[in-house]
């Protein structure tokens, strides 16, 4: 299988089939996906052309993924202007900083960091890709071996509305491995192995380790990307300005809607609070994922301390 238009449905009765939340999710090389996503990802595979300078965002859902794309937009878009749109400025409020015009104001992060097998490659005809302005910046949930070639050996890789799902159904099937772009840990673990072996090319980043020290991991970020800080006044500055509590409060957030995927855009913003599960999970349930987990991550060197 090697082009999108291979997959008919006779195609997709062969592979493995689970429902979550009522989505039939089939299961190829090892990982489980939507019948459009998996179209997407043979599009990606056969018509991607990876640049040197590429930066693509890689998480699994639900990880922190709409902040990373705010934060790495900031960081491009703060390197790129040079101070040189000075002429919008904006204070908001006695305690925030001046600002350049924030694009953020205007579109959720993910129109500006768009998810390849989401977004990019389920556009019909294909999108014509080759005169973006480089470094160019994408996102993906796929996991290291869906990617095309041409990144693995190319570009600098780094570490997304329905109505509610039974908690504990979502757990079950969680735990057996059945998720979008799932099994979980074999997703996280692809990665975290090239970073160690390619740490020049791939960038291992933590939810929780961001929440506890943004400053040193954003500049960590950025250095990675070629874009450092001149000062840390810069990095504070697009830290606030892509903090949670800042995007999930923006008009258009509040408001708006993901065109590709028809779910309001303040679906993508939760707590963001580390150990939240302890208000979810159940004694039992912490207990057997930590099993797991121990478990998938032994010997790997990846822990987590949450």
């Amino acid at each position: 299988m090697t082009d999108s238009s291979e997959f008919t449905e006779s195609v997709l009765a062969q592979l493995p089939m689970e429902s979550f939340w009522d989505i039939p999710l089939y299961q190829w090389e090892g990982f489980w996906y939507r019948s459009y996503h998996l179209q997407a990802t043979m599009a990606l595979r056969s018509h991607f052309s990876a640049r040197h300078d590429d930066i693509i965002l890689a998480s699994p859902m639900k990880t922190g993924t709409t902040w990373l794309k705010a934060l790495c937009f900031s960081i491009l878009n703060a390197a790129s202007s040079g101070g040189d749109n000075k002429e919008t400025l904006a204070k908001t409020d006695e305690d925030e900083p001046f600002h350049l015009r924030d694009p953020l104001v205007e579109n959720h992060p993910a129109v500006y960091v768009q998810t390849l097998e989401v977004q990019v490659y389920t556009s019909n005809p294909l999108p014509d890709i080759s005169a973006m302005k480089s470094p160019r910046l994408f996102h993906t949930h796929l996991p290291y071996t869906a990617l095309p070639d041409s990144i693995k050996t190319t570009t600098a890789s780094l570490t997304p509305q329905q109505g509610p799902y039974p908690f504990e159904k979502a757990f079950e099937l969680f735990i057996n491995g059945v998720s979008h772009f799932g099994p979980f840990f074999d997703h996280v673990l692809q990665y975290w192995n090239q970073s160690l072996k390619a740490p020049n090319k791939v960038l291992f980043l933590k939810y929780e380790d961001l929440k506890r020290n943004p400053i040193r991991e954003v500049k960590k970020l950025a250095s990675f990307m070629g874009k450092p800080f001149e000062n840390d006044k810069e990095i504070e500055d697009v830290i606030w300005r892509c903090s949670l509590e800042r995007l999930k409060n923006l008009e258009v957030n509040k408001n708006g809607v993901d065109p590709w995927v028809g779910m309001q855009n303040s679906a993508y913003f939760r707590t963001g609070i580390v150990g939240d599960w302890k208000n979810m999970m159940s004694d039992e349930m912490s207990r057997r994922l930590d099993q797991i987990t121990e478990s998938k991550l032994k010997g790997s060197g990846l822990c987590f301390e949450i």
